[in-house]
């Protein structure tokens, strides 16, 4: 017996050589992946159509199903009413305290009277109060997704029902004959309507997890740029200007030259209030607010002092008399009567509600699982969908557009002691005060002030900006990414940057995928590691044995790649060498040059699918090795990929079987004795 065939025996039966390593005791046979299916009985798990509907249907409990699908009938009758109702009544009230601001602003933001934000915060919330899985999340006005309700509103309308309650017609007399007239509010309520059919379709289909399409770095850059466009768009209120909106690609470069421009006509009291409001705002939210949370999580309520002496001041001076300042005007009181959208418009309408459903739930679903994994509780993203869906068609026939989970406004009901929804419930109660008796109270406030309250409230998403540069180090298709969508979306048209933002996402993922990690293997000595050779020095490349390890797809679209990067860690092309042989063979010349490798393994443990034409694309590699006297082998497959192959070999009754090996080790001690046996011969 030869030296190098006592050390492979030695290997085979474990005994290392170097005492000063841990010795790895080998004692089983090697395996060739059938004998081991046979030994420990493989079989491919499978159930019938009968087992699987037996299993769906045995499973449905119907009480079990409601208590599901309406989350609060598992949860009030547990509800702890002597532990966790102050804290519910405290967050109520305060949340309460920061709708009124909030929604008169955002109100104002998505083309529609002031008390529409308010609407928001009471019909929809008490419906998610109802099917909504998360505890914590504040359910109303959102600046972004009122923003891009607005450009829908701006759009579509042809009626304008102004502050003041009386109604503007947008058109000329011939086109008012032509056109068909909605009003600003019916286009709010049908892009509303729009949006919960679209939430309640992706429902009935169990698409809950569609928003995982939109990343962070999307979304990041999207409402970045989103918020620009929302200051672009308080711009003539900040200022005291008159100017028109602007609509279509490239809106917001618009907006700012209109505003540069009407500088000269600015009116001087407006810039001066908007001043003031924004210092007395930033010098709380910067210097008084962190102070004031050390001492109680209970916030300051500075927006609605803003409002209020806004309002008082505006009352006693007449802002608009003797200043020129624009006020918010007639606030109706009591509910809105319910009408019905314009249903002839959802499908004009409809891409522009599929974006802001996007949108609306990818915000919502943030806020909940941010608030779910730090309070230890589930939610069903799916359930959610329903919830909203729920929620939005109630507030389409009430004047509403649609509702989101606001981050402000969830921190605060979470950090104020709110437990559950219910604070929701105690919100509406105030609310639905202010909606039937203090509404009036507000029609002198300053609409520069609402405009105020927004920028302010901004900052932190302006900021966003700086976030870029974080993306771009950790990963240049996450700020390539970050960058597409923010420019595409501030510079073109928001719609076109969250398009181009995800066709970017999915071109990374393809790209990335296409050109999957691939290495060659080498052995730590004395072990059964086997590691990648330009990463670890340690490791040794097995004489006549290339080990290649794949990680990704093998398919009809990745087999070319597949092969030149086999080709280029090898530095064999078994192809290329046959087709010279050919050549040589025509001109009568002989070449049977032998090959320093002798068996090419392919590490096939990170694949993660085959398909028949990659299946095929390895039966004509192994031919092409045959036919130079190499052997190739497959390692560590998975279970679906090897039944994708035997499948293959069964169906088109394929004589050339692979060899195929559970490990790299036992494809290598099987090789290292084959090459000893030919050398033997």
């Amino acid at each position: 017996m030869t030296k190098e065939k006592e050390i492979l025996e030695l290997e085979l039966n474990g005994i290392m050589k170097d005492d000063s390593i841990s010795p790895v005791q080998i004692e089983r046979p090697v395996y060739q992946i059938e004998d081991l299916n046979r030994d420990h009985l493989y079989e491919k798990p499978y159930s019938t159509l009968k087992q699987k509907l037996k299993k769906t249907c045995g499973s449905i409990k119907p009480f079990s199903f409601l208590k599901q699908t309406i989350p609060v009938l598992s949860w009030l009758p547990e509800y702890n009413w002597k532990r966790s109702i102050f804290g519910d009544a405290v967050s109520g009230f305060t949340v309460a305290i920061m709708h009124i601001p909030q929604g008169m602003a955002y109100g104002l933001l998505g083309g529609v009277p002031p008390v529409v934000g308010i609407y928001m915060a009471f019909f929809p919330v008490l419906i998610y109060f109802i099917f909504g899985t998360s505890r914590h999340v504040s359910m109303g006005t959102f600046a972004i997704v009122c923003l891009m309700t607005g450009k829908v509103v701006n759009q579509y309308t042809t009626i304008e029902i102004m502050q003041n309650g009386t109604y503007r017609s947008l058109l000329s007399e011939d086109d008012a004959k032509n056109e068909p007239s909605y009003t600003n509010i019916q286009i709010a309520m049908t892009v509303t309507f729009t949006v919960a059919l679209i939430q309640l379709a992706m429902y009935v289909l169990r698409l809950g997890l569609v928003s995982q399409l939109l990343s962070e770095t999307l979304v990041n850059g999207f409402t970045c740029a989103s918020a620009f466009h929302v200051v672009g768009s308080q711009m003539k209120d900040l200022l005291g200007l008159e100017m028109k909106k602007r609509r279509g690609n490239f809106s917001f470069v618009y907006t700012i030259y209109d505003s540069i421009m009407a500088i000269p006509n600015a009116n001087t009291r407006a810039i001066l209030v908007s001043v003031i409001a924004c210092i007395i705002l930033s010098i709380n939210n910067e210097i008084l607010k962190p102070r004031l949370a050390k001492k109680t999580s209970i916030p300051f309520p500075i927006e609605l002092v803003a409002v209020v002496i806004g309002t008082t001041a505006s009352y006693f001076m007449d802002f608009t008399k003797n200043y020129g300042i624009t006020v918010v005007g007639h606030l109706p009181t009591g509910f809105p009567a319910p009408t019905l959208p314009a249903f002839e418009l959802i499908p004009d309408i409809f891409v522009d509600a599929f974006i802001i459903t996007m949108v609306s739930y990818t915000i919502t679903m943030s806020m909940a699982l941010i608030f779910a994994r730090k309070l230890m509780y589930e939610v069903d993203s799916n359930q959610e969908l329903l919830a909203l869906g729920l929620s939005n068609t109630m507030g389409s026939f009430f004047s509403c557009m649609p509702v989101t989970a606001s981050l402000s406004r969830s921190m605060i009901q979470q950090a104020v002691g709110g437990v559950t929804q219910l604070a929701s419930v105690i919100s509406c109660i105030i609310l639905s005060v202010v909606l039937l008796w203090i509404g009036p109270f507000f029609e002198t406030l300053p609409r520069c002030i609402l405009a105020s309250i927004i920028v302010v409230a901004l900052k932190g998403m302006l900021l966003q900006c700086t976030a870029v540069v974080r993306y771009w180090r950790l990963s240049r298709w996450d700020g390539i990414t970050w960058i597409v969508t923010f420019a595409t979306t501030l510079f073109v048209q928001i719609s076109y940057g969250l398009a181009a933002g995800v066709a970017v996402s999915l071109l990374s993922i393809f790209v990335q995928g296409y050109k999957p990690y691939t290495c060659l293997l080498g052995a730590v000595p004395n072990t059964d590691l086997y590691l990648d050779i330009k990463r670890y020095k340690g490791a040794k490349e097995i004489d006549g044995v290339k080990i290649f390890h794949y990680s990704g797809g093998l398919s009809f679209a990745s087999r070319s790649s597949f092969k030149d990067l086999l080709v280029r860690k090898t530095g064999l092309d078994a192809a290329e060498i046959l087709r010279k042989r050919a050549k040589l063979a025509e001109k009568e010349f002989q070449n049977d040059e032998e090959f320093l490798t002798k068996c090419i393994m392919l590490d096939f443990s990170s694949l993660t699918f085959v398909d028949p034409s990659g299946v095929d694309f390895l039966r004509g590699l192994q031919a092409d090795y045959a036919k130079l006297n190499i052997s190739m082998y497959i390692t560590g497959c998975s279970g679906p990929v090897y039944e994708v192959i035997k499948k293959c070999d069964k169906v088109e009754r394929k004589d050339n079987k692979f060899v195929i090996f559970p490990t790299v080790h036992d494809a290598v001690l099987f090789a290292q004795n084959a090459i000893l046996e030919k050398k033997d011969i």
